[in-house]
């Protein structure tokens, strides 16, 4: 166990824990917040990496940016006006972002203390999470009863599957929000990774909230038509309102699947590194971040300055700020339902 992720928070005790296989992969995770630490990975030399972004120890963790590979909920993304109807009844949630609710507030999944099991699942290394969220935490409705698997395979496989009943109605968004950066954390920025998305649509933004409008656009002649590999930075920084709004990408995915069904939602590569990832899932959809928003203040791992697109995010989830749009695949969790959501990263080189 590592002494610097070792504290108490609540009464809690935290730790870190590793996964490993055959083929020099390596995915370290933190009980607090469910958050990975890092994934190490070999490159084409055959010369390990970190690819995610993060931190060297849990203070930093609880301080820092609390998003950085954390497990994310009630609801991941945003809800407009912080809140929501459900069976004729309005509930108010926290407006920790503006005049949105965001990531499940300000102690959302990410910020809480988990319980936490190593395992091995059909001889197949992995870190099993429970969670209890209480009936009315963040003012969300039901005791939320949340299981998270980590599990890691011999083809370089992170699988991640979420689990979680109710007993009453609710609404639930959970996803992992790990910022990958592929040429290994701490290099210069994302820009020249390349990018496919499985997805003919996103649903544009408003501007100042950044909720959904509620169309379903195409992104068929449009800076976000990644249906054929291109560097992020291609398009990046071209003057067009959704870019603006996002200040860069940070929109969701309409991906090409049958919800429920587990398919390719999203590709990633390295020239640089000869890194590749690809992402598989069973949500409806993805949301695509290039970190564009941080000033160059953030100290990560090994003392490295994480600028701004020093990292990218596949958050795969359902839609933003659904409750509010009855087109949208439902999010509402009743009692005697399993709420089930799996994603796999999978690393190799080209």
């Amino acid at each position: 166990m590592n002494r610097n992720f070792q504290t108490t928070i609540n009464g809690k005790e935290t730790n870190l824990y590793t996964l490993t296989n055959h083929h020099g992969m390596e995915v370290s995770i933190t009980n607090f917040g469910g958050k990975i630490v890092s994934i190490w990975v070999p490159d084409k030399q055959g010369k390990p990496g970190d690819v995610v972004l993060g931190y060297d120890n849990i203070e930093d963790y609880i301080h820092g940016n609390p998003f950085f590979g954390a497990l994310v909920g009630r609801y991941a993304n945003r809800i407009a006006n912080g809140e929501f109807i459900l069976d004729g009844k309005t509930y108010q949630l926290s407006k920790n972002c503006g005049e949105i609710h965001l990531h499940g507030g300000e102690n959302g999944f990410h910020n809480v203390v988990w319980d936490a099991e190593p395992s091995v699942i059909k001889g197949e290394q992995a870190l099993i999470l429970h969670y209890l969220s209480c009936d009315g935490e963040e003012n969300y409705p039901g005791n939320l009863n949340v299981t998270v698997i980590y599990q890691l395979n011999e083809d370089n496989e992170l699988k991640i599957q979420f689990l979680a009943e109710t007993d009453k109605p609710t609404i639930i968004n959970l996803t992992n929000h790990s910022f990958f950066n592929l040429s290994g954390e701490g290099s210069k920025t994302i820009l020249n990774h390349e990018v496919f998305i499985n997805a003919d649509k996103f649903t544009p933004m408003q501007k100042y909230s950044m909720v959904p409008t509620g169309e379903l656009r195409k992104v068929e002649n449009t800076p976000l038509d990644f249906r054929k590999m291109k560097p992020i930075g291609k398009d990046i920084d071209i003057r067009e309102e959704q870019l603006i709004i996002g200040k860069g990408f940070d929109h969701n995915f309409v991906l090409n699947h049958e919800t429920g069904s587990l398919a390719l939602a999203a590709t990633a590569f390295d020239p640089l590194s000869g890194r590749a990832m690809d992402v598989w899932t069973d949500q409806p959809g993805m949301q695509f971040y290039t970190e564009n928003f941080a000033d160059g203040n953030i100290v990560g791992k090994g003392k490295k300055i994480y600028r701004r697109r020093s990292g990218f995010c596949f958050e795969t989830q359902h839609f933003p700020d659904s409750p509010h749009h009855n087109h949208f695949p439902s999010t509402i969790l009743r009692p005697g339902e399993q709420f089930s959501h799996n994603s796999i990263f999978k690393f190799y080189t080209r």
